[in-house]
């Protein structure tokens, strides 16, 4: 798959295509089904796939400081795209100046003129163009006069649950990994750099790997959770992780710490990633060390029973 940031520098050889459209934030269940019919199709024609994304999340640039959690970074929603079949990944820059452009501009200069789509695959409440402007309905009436046809895919859902970003954010902010990973296909992922912290694990016979994750990372309502931890050499291994300011200690910071399980290893400076399999327990503040080191070793092998038989 070739990766491309701006319309500017998309190359003109590749004629026609199928493009499908939106943040893609999560590559959750209902984005896998939107996106394999856009390259169900591009298969069906002959034609390349082009997923056509936007970085900063257009809330961000619409109404500032209302940029939604984040479910995945740009780089891991290009690869999970791409194993999707996806053939060009375009991330288009979000700006004022794009969110003032009316829709009919948006179809004409982005759609026919800079990706020359013979097809586009959006969501059935795919909306787009200045105050949101375009629907389906007015992409397929465009169409017909640029010369490419028009899909509104049906969301999909579960046990009258519809799939979508906005739910899968609100599994993750109530520690409901479980939920979030049925939505989304896969588990829900932490990526970061691991960074120095108080070195108070280690002192304790639990050495952490301490995630700096991005700024507006989805990161698991406070506790303790079963994960897969992934280092920097693609190698993975069960890990407890806890999540939160580490009451016990008093502490104000919120963190992310791996304890990575039967590993002697320092990860400072990898980047690496958290993969939440399941909540053990809510962060609680215990009265003494003792008591935290007992929870703890019950932590670590409850950690290893549950991934042991996942």
């Amino acid at each position: 798959m070739q990766r491309w940031r701006g319309l500017d520098h998309l190359p003109g050889g590749w004629g026609r295509c199928v493009v499908t459209i939106g943040v893609f934030d999560g590559v959750h269940k209902g984005h896998q089904a939107l996106i394999g019919r856009a390259v169900e199709l591009a298969g069906q024609r002959g034609l390349p796939a082009v997923l056509m994304t936007f970085d900063p999340h257009p809330s961000e640039v619409v109404r500032p400081g209302s940029h939604p959690a984040q479910l995945t970074t740009l780089r891991r929603r290009a690869e999970l795209v791409e194993a999707l079949g996806v053939d060009h990944f375009v991330v288009v820059p979000f700006t004022l100046e794009t969110s003032r452009m009316p829709a009919d501009q948006f179809v004409h200069e982005v759609l026919v003129e800079k990706l020359h789509a013979a097809a586009v695959v959006v969501g059935e409440n795919f909306s787009f163009g200045f105050k949101a402007a375009g629907n389906v309905a007015m992409l397929r009436q465009l169409g017909q006069r640029f010369g490419f046809v028009t899909e509104g895919a049906d969301l999909v859902s579960a046990e009258e649950v519809t799939y979508s970003s906005t739910y899968v954010r609100a599994c993750i902010d109530a520690g409901d990994v479980r939920a979030a990973a049925e939505a989304l296909g896969k588990p829900h992922r932490l990526e970061g750099i691991v960074v120095k912290g108080d070195g108070r694990g280690k002192d304790l016979g639990f050495p952490t790997a301490n995630l700096s994750t991005p700024k507006f990372a989805a990161v698991p309502a406070d506790g303790i959770y079963a994960c897969w931890f992934t280092d920097a050499k693609g190698k993975t291994l069960k890990a407890a992780v806890s999540v939160g300011t580490n009451p016990t200690f008093s502490g104000k910071e919120r963190r992310v710490e791996a304890f990575v399980l039967d590993v002697d290893e320092d990860y400072y400076g990898q980047r690496v990633a958290v993969d939440f399999i399941e909540r053990l327990r809510e962060m609680e503040k215990y009265d003494s060390v003792e008591a935290l080191l007992e929870q703890m070793h019950r932590d670590v092998d409850r950690t290893r029973e549950l991934l042991t038989e996942s």
